[in-house]
């Protein structure tokens, strides 16, 4: 196979389950060229990857799934991989010249990783386990971490009861209860950065002041490529699930994944090494739970 055509346009965490098959047919096919049609939410990132040719964004709106149509239809392509179950993605490669055409479905059986494992049949290609270390390749650097030693403590939207899904057990922690928590964690003799999503939190700005910045560093508003390099040299990544999730798997970072009970993360981590996950619960409780673990 020399030119394959993946549909991704969801999100980044999705994209790096595509990840492990991407490496998969690149293992088998060296030289094929892949390209991705990503969302306006993940392509920037996928540009980052060696592995993609080429990037192009699919708005979701009806002008730009028939340009793109227009767009692709002079090729030829020897596999069509609409990896995201997208109807849209299903919708646009339907109309386009392909050799074979991989259509991946999220049900309520299958795990993710089993879903790959298909795509590789239908593909013709072995599944190899190997596939897991997707990010081998990626280079990291220490030259902007503040310590050798350290937790990474992920507090995005998903730690914020009015910023979440409500329907969410909560597990915002007090400003005390924060400190209290990061104090113990640096009683275990480890250092700590505290990372964060888009969304500011007054949470973080009532403690910045009371925490011991020797020990504790508050990384903000970090981009992807940062926030990978950052769980790279972690030795143990705290966090709600999300895409940083897929990179401490890959790399093998342990981790404690904060999960609410009533969704089935299952389908999406079955395949995850060093990982350990904790059921949502009120932060006290919770913040025992972690500290049993790190």
């Amino acid at each position: 196979m020399n030119s394959i055509l993946l549909f991704r346009t969801d999100r980044v965490g999705d994209f790096l389950l595509s990840l492990s098959l991407i490496k998969i047919i690149k293992t088998n096919y060296p030289n094929s060229k892949i390209s991705v049609i990503a969302s306006e939410k993940n392509h920037q990132y996928i540009s980052s990857f060696e592995e993609i040719s080429d990037v192009i964004i699919l708005k979701n709106n009806f002008f730009s799934k028939v340009s793109l149509i227009f767009k692709l239809r002079s090729k030829i392509f020897d596999a069509v991989i609409v990896h995201d179950g997208k109807n849209r993605s299903r919708f646009i490669s339907y109309f386009l010249n392909y050799k074979k055409r991989v259509l991946c479905f999220t049900n309520l059986i299958d795990t993710q990783i089993e879903i790959i494992q298909k795509a590789c049949r239908d593909l013709n290609v072995p599944y190899n386990i190997d596939c897991l270390n997707f990010m081998d390749n990626r280079e990291y650097s220490k030259q902007f971490i503040p310590f050798n030693n350290y937790v990474q403590l992920h507090l995005d939207e998903k730690w914020i009861y009015n910023e979440y899904i409500k329907k969410y057990v909560s597990i915002e922690p007090s400003c005390e209860e924060l400190i209290h928590f990061i104090n113990r964690i640096i009683s275990k003799d480890k250092n700590i950065i505290i990372t964060t999503g888009k969304i500011k939190t007054k949470l973080l700005n009532n403690i910045k002041d009371k925490i011991d910045k020797n020990k504790v560093q508050i990384l903000e508003n970090q981009d992807l490529s940062a926030l990978e390099n950052i769980v790279f040299n972690s030795s143990l990544l705290i966090t709600c699930h999300g895409w940083i999730s897929h990179i401490a798997s890959a790399k093998r970072i342990k981790q404690i994944d904060i999960i609410d009970e009533k969704y089935p993360y299952n389908k999406w981590t079955s395949h995850f090494r060093n990982y350990n996950y904790l059921y949502r619960k009120e932060f006290q409780a919770l913040s025992e739970e972690i500290l049993k673990l790190v």
